[in-house]
Order: C-alpha cells, then sequence, then structure tokens
C-alpha cells in the first residue's frame, strides 16, 4: 500500500510540471488561499503554525448531500463513523476510544456558540448535511483557547457567503428509502441579513432496525447595529429519531451482517426492546462584535440550550433531560507597536448545566419501573490568553495559555441515604506556543509544543452502568509537533506534512461489563505517533477546453498508538495497540469540470485493520471504498440556477463494519456500514 501511494504522489507531481505555465488558478479553489478562524487567527491554512484541517463547499460537495462524513474521513487524522444512520461518533487522532456513542472529548462550536454541553457531550447528529458551509478541524490539544480537552476542537460555520435576496431548494433520493430536502431563504439589505432553513431526511436504514428521520429548522440574522456594532442572532430547533440495531458477534456478522442484535440470555433482542433514541434539542444565542477603536474588539456571547433524550435499549429505558446555558468572550488587541509586531486575543467561558437522568426497566419498549434517578449539575469555566508576534525574516510565534475548572455533582434522588457525590477537576495550566518560519516563497515550516487536559464527562462519571465514577481522574499529556505547509505552481499545488508525538498520562479509556454497559477507567499512559499529509493539484482552468477545470487530491496518515504502561488486574496491556485506531488509512479522488456544465467527482478511500479491544486479539477487517457523483449545472436565467446530480458509494459492494464497538463484551464488536448504493437530486436557486 505505501508502494502504491509513492507512485501516486510522483504522478500528481510529474503532471503538475506539464500544466505548470497555465494561467493562474481560481484562489477559491486553492485550499492553501482560504482564510481560517482558528484559535483567532484570521490566516491562510499554509500560514497557521498548526495542524488544521479545512472543509468547504467543494469538498463537501463531492458526496451525497446526506452526511458530512465522507467529507471528514477525506481529511488526514480524522475518523468520523456511523454505527446506524443518525448515530455518530468522531474520532480527531483517537478519541474515539472514549466515546462508545456519541462525540466526546472533543470541543465544538456552531457560529462561535458552544455546540459542546458542560457535561462535554456534543449532539453533532442535530446538524443536517446543509447546516455546514465550512468545518475547521483543529487537532491536538486546543486547551490554550478552547477550554480543556485532548481531543482537537471543531469549528462550523453554517451561515452561507452569499449575501443576496435567494431561495434555495434541494432534494435527494436515494438507497435504502432515503429522502432528504433542504428549502432556504436568504433574505438581506444594507443593515440586516436573515438566512432560514428547513431539513427533513427519512431513511428506512440498510440494516435491520435502522430506520431513522430527521428535522431541523434554523434562522440566522445579522444586523448592522453602526459602523462599530454587529450583533448576530442564531437560533436552532432539531428532532431526530433513529433505530439502533446493536452490535454483533463475528459468528452473527459472518452469518447476516444486515441483521439487529439477537436475543441473548436475558436480554431482549434490539427489535424486541424497540431500541431507538428520540432526541429533541433546542438553542438560540446572541452575539455582540463591537469594535472600540482600530485596535481593540470584543465578540461576546450569550447563549442558552435544552436537550431532551429518550432512550429505550435492550438493557434498560433512559430519558435525559438536559439544559444548560453559557457565555463566550472575546477580545482582539493590536497594541500600536513599529511595524504591529504584536496582536493580542484574551477572554473567558463558561457554561452551567441542570441535567437529570432517569433510568428504567424496559418492558417491549415501555418504561417500567425506576432504577436510577439523577440530577446532575455540571459547570465549567475557562480563561484564555494568547500572544502572535511577528517578527523580522518571516518568523511568527504564538503563545497561549488557557486555565479551565469543571465541577460536577450528582444526586441519586432515587436512593435518599445517598449523599452526594461531587468532585472538581482543576486544570493544570495548558500552554501552547507555536513557532513558524517562511524559509521560501510559499514555503512555511512550524514545530509546537501543547499541553492537554480533559476531565471525564457526565457520560464517563456515569455510564450506563449507572454506577458513579468519581473515582475517575482527568487524562493529561503533551503533544510535539512540527510540519511544513507550502504551495508551488503559482498557488496550484498545495502539500502538507505533519508529525507528532504524544504522550497521554491517566487516559481514559472505555470497558463494557457482561451486559454489555459501558463504564471507563483510567488507562495509565499512552505513547501516540503520528505523520498525517496531504497534497491538491489543481491541473488548469480554460472555459475553452473540454475540461474547463481539474483538480486531484489525496490525504495519508500514518499512526503508532500505543498503551505505554496499562495494567488492569490481571492484564498486562503494556505495549499494546490502541483499539479503533488503523495503523494507516488513505483518501484520494479527482474532482472535473466539463464543457456544457458537467461535472464529476471521483473517490477513493482505504483503511488498515483496526483493533477492537485491549488485548488485540480482534481486528476490524481492511477495505477500499471506491465512490461517484456526476452532475450538470445550467443557468436557466440571469437569476436562476438547476442543478441535476447522481452518484454511487461503496461502487464494489464491500461488506465492512464503521462505528465498531470497541472492548465489547462477547465480542459484539461489529456494526456492518452500507454496501453499494445510489442516490440522484436536484438543486434550484430561486433569486
Amino acid at each position: 500500500m505505501i508502494k502504491n501511494l509513492s507512485l501516486i504522489i510522483l504522478a500528481c507531481l510529474l503532471f503538475s510540471k506539464t500544466h505548470s505555465q497555465e494561467a493562474s488558478a481560481d484562489s477559491a479553489k486553492i485550499m492553501g488561499e482560504v482564510l481560517l478562524k482558528a484559535y483567532e487567527q484570521n490566516k491562510q491554512l499554509k500560514q497557521i503554525a498548526t495542524a488544521v484541517n479545512y472543509i468547504g463547499q467543494p469538498e463537501l460537495e463531492r458526496y451525497n448531500d446526506m452526511s458530512i462524513l465522507p467529507a471528514m474521513n477525506s481529511t488526514p487524522g480524522v475518523r468520523m463513523e456511523e454505527r446506524s444512520p443518525g448515530s455518530y461518533r468522531m474520532n480527531i487522532r483517537g478519541s474515539t476510544v472514549r466515546s462508545p456513542f456519541g462525540v466526546r472529548n472533543v470541543k465544538v462550536y456552531w457560529n462561535g456558540i458552544p455546540f459542546t454541553d458542560p457535561g462535554g457531550n456534543t449532539y453533532l447528529n442535530q446538524l443536517s448535511y446543509y447546516n455546514f458551509n465550512s468545518i475547521e478541524i483543529i487537532k491536538g490539544p486546543a486547551g490554550s483557547l478552547y477550554g480543556a480537552g485532548t481531543g482537537g476542537a471543531i469549528l462550523i460555520n453554517s451561515m452561507p457567503p452569499i449575501q443576496k435576496k435567494e431561495i434555495n431548494l434541494h432534494y435527494l433520493y436515494g438507497s435504502f428509502g432515503t429522502n432528504n430536502m433542504d428549502v432556504q431563504w436568504n433574505g438581506s439589505n444594507d443593515k440586516a441579513r436573515n438566512v432560514i432553513s428547513f431539513s427533513h431526511q427519512t431513511s428506512n436504514g440498510y440494516r435491520d432496525h435502522t430506520a431513522m428521520r430527521r428535522d431541523v429548522v434554523t434562522w440566522q440574522m445579522q444586523v448592522k447595529a453602526s459602523k462599530r456594532d454587529q450583533i448576530n442572532f442564531n437560533f436552532l430547533y432539531g428532532d431526530l429519531y433513529y433505530q439502533t440495531p446493536g452490535a454483533l458477534t463475528k459468528a452473527e456478522y459472518t452469518v447476516n451482517p444486515k441483521q439487529s442484535r439477537p436475543a441473548a440470555g436475558i436480554f431482549p433482542s434490539a427489535d424486541a426492546s424497540k431500541a431507538a433514541l428520540y432526541q429533541k434539542t433546542g438553542l438560540a444565542g446572541i452575539s455582540n462584535t463591537y469594535q472600540f477603536s482600530d485596535r481593540f474588539d470584543n465578540t461576546s456571547i450569550l447563549y442558552g440550550a435544552v436537550s431532551r433524550i429518550t432512550n429505550p435499549t435492550f438493557r434498560n429505558y433512559e430519558r435525559r433531560r438536559e439544559p444548560h446555558f453559557g457565555a463566550r468572550t472575546i477580545f482582539h488587541w493590536n497594541p500600536k507597536t513599529k511595524n504591529d509586531f504584536l496582536r493580542i486575543v484574551f477572554g473567558a467561558e463558561t457554561q452551567q448545566g441542570y441535567f437529570n437522568t432517569i433510568d428504567f426497566g424496559n418492558v417491549n419498549g415501555h418504561a417500567d419501573t425506576i432504577q436510577t434517578n439523577d440530577d446532575i449539575r455540571n459547570s465549567v469555566i475557562s480563561f484564555f490568553a494568547q500572544a502572535d508576534l511577528r517578527l523580522k525574516n518571516d518568523w511568527n510565534i504564538t503563545a497561549g495559555l488557557g486555565s479551565t475548572e469543571s465541577y460536577i455533582r450528582i444526586t441519586r434522588l432515587s436512593v435518599p441515604s445517598l449523599l452526594p457525590q461531587e468532585r472538581t477537576y482543576r486544570n493544570e495550566l495548558a500552554p501552547r506556543i507555536a513557532v513558524s518560519k517562511r524559509l521560501i516563497s510559499n514555503f512555511w515550516l512550524y514545530g509546537s509544543i501543547s499541553k492537554g487536559f480533559s476531565p471525564p464527562t457526565v457520560a464517563e462519571v456515569l455510564p450506563s452502568t449507572s454506577v458513579i465514577s468519581t473515582g475517575l481522574n482527568a487524562e493529561h499529556g503533551i503533544n510535539y509537533e512540527a510540519g511544513v505547509k507550502s504551495s508551488w505552481m503559482r498557488q496550484r499545488l498545495y502539500v502538507e506534512v505533519n508529525a507528532f508525538y504524544y504522550e497521554l498520562k491517566n487516559a481514559i479509556v472505555q470497558r463494557r461489563d457482561a451486559s454489555n454497559a459501558d463504564y471507563f477507567i483510567n488507562a495509565g499512559s499512552t505513547r501516540q505517533k503520528g505523520i498525517e499529509s496531504q497534497a491538491s493539484y489543481q491541473f488548469f482552468k480554460d472555459p475553452k477546453a473540454k475540461i474547463t477545470y481539474a483538480k486531484i487530491w489525496i490525504s495519508y496518515t500514518l499512526y503508532n498508538f500505543r498503551y505505554n504502561s496499562f495494567k488492569q488486574i490481571n492484564n498486562d496491556y503494556s505495549g499494546k495497540k490502541i483499539p479503533s485506531v488503523a495503523p494507516n488509512t488513505v483518501a484520494a479522488g479527482a474532482d472535473m469540470d466539463i464543457l456544457h456544465g458537467f461535472y464529476a467527482n471521483l473517490n477513493y478511500f482505504y483503511s488498515d485493520p483496526i483493533p477492537l479491544n485491549d488485548a488485540n486479539t480482534a481486528y476490524a477487517s481492511p477495505y477500499n471504498l471506491v465512490g461517484a457523483r456526476l452532475g450538470w449545472k445550467k443557468q436557466l436565467t440571469s437569476k436562476n440556477l438547476l442543478e441535476i446530480f447522481s452518484g454511487v458509494e461503496n461502487l464494489f459492494n464491500v461488506t465492512y463494519s464503521l462505528g465498531n464497538d470497541v472492548n465489547a463484551a462477547g465480542g459484539r464488536f461489529y456494526n456492518v456500514a452500507p454496501g453499494i448504493n445510489y442516490y440522484i437530486g436536484a438543486a434550484l436557486k430561486l433569486l
């Protein structure tokens, strides 16, 4: 596989020389020219001295307009999983080891608003495909600016870039009875802009007991109160339902990978227990950006949110109510200095939650006797500061420091005699220093050192075993990183390579008991080493040629993640591979625009075998995926645009497991992914 990768890269470079004399490329389609908000720097991707993946509209539109998953997985160091339609997990440099379900240990912001709740969970599945306009993925510890966490941060922007009146209509129909539609109205004038959208998605599922439905309404408003003052308002309401089929043993997976979990011992089948998740989330936030002077400004955000979750499973029937609110304020200061070499960012963020979780017995999908009833009070407060120095000879230094304190208190109402259990996690300071140097034109070398700190989430302190685990300690470690970023050949060729070494202590890892309920322990220390790389090349842009635009791209990830010291009772896992992490992954593809409005996107993905338990005695099989999308765009009038497209995924009908259940009891590791599937859709823009 390494040999094949080398041949691909060599072919790209040889072809690039052939076309290096073409006219300048469209900067909107060049990765290195995009301005990013990561670490509040507003720089081009190649100028940011850290590992950041960027996904914009061109990357999202290579795939199926149903899920961001394939676009996320096309970037190095990221593995997004889906155990069944709507059931997401997110892995940035191995963080899935803490996430049996959901998104944890990754801080997510939606339009600047904290989308991760104070309990540490992120309901990323509450957003539809059409709620993403661009995504920035910060890899490695980001506590110097984004609060505690060792799994990175994700910045989501959902506001469309076009600021004029228009209506956008989208509809898609696909295999497994999938329907996905979106209606968006964009209205603007000199002082205000409104974007209102409604998305509706349904699917019968590609596996037994995997039907899903999602409805999302969003409203975004920007108001220019004055030349110095702008107010933003964001509202989201999502209603999500999906069935959970349960993981299979190797024998069950081999016989029929599409079956849902059958009855086993005293536990009923997924179908008999009506295992599913009902999730409703509402969020409203308001922000104000005020320009005190040309050199000093502030953005402050205040938000409130509530999630209601009902989750019947084969073990129990859970109801959760999770209201919370929070605020974030950021100051930017450019003190008057010679050559304006200094920029300072500082601020704070706070969140407060008032959760309640009740577990019942599950009798044929209906709540029975109360097992536990817990009130959960959780709070997080962070302070951060960062200085950016621009020195002579193209040297740049970024120094940041963050401090986060989190608190959790659990009161078991169902056992009045039990005293409340509480724990405060005080952060060791989380510093980050990054240095970059432009060696030659458009060639940047950088290095960074950052410290990570991640307290356990509410779901880890109170896992599905219902055993309160306030004795669980926070994990922390230091990440060393170096890399190069460059755009060559008149900005046509973008290349990025980074290497990191991350040693994590008290790593939080997931285990499962005999009933397959998850719980968490501290696993001593881990050593995580990796190389992440990506390259893209735009061949030409000639409106008179048969192929008016063409681009190839590739990303490659090499990981060696192992337990350094991990002993549990009589088991010694020291030196074993950390489960859920593939040693090698490759994503590649080609984008082409053809005469008369036709276009084509081809894509490929490969994953190595993945260890599924701490002992490394079980592995998910390696797999290769191939897909394609073909489309046609037609300007109907000067103001109206029509697009028709169709595509295929998993072209060779590969059977593979996506979203494996790590360390599952009884070897129930496997959740099959969709086989070959097709889609067709249309989009209409009306001005």
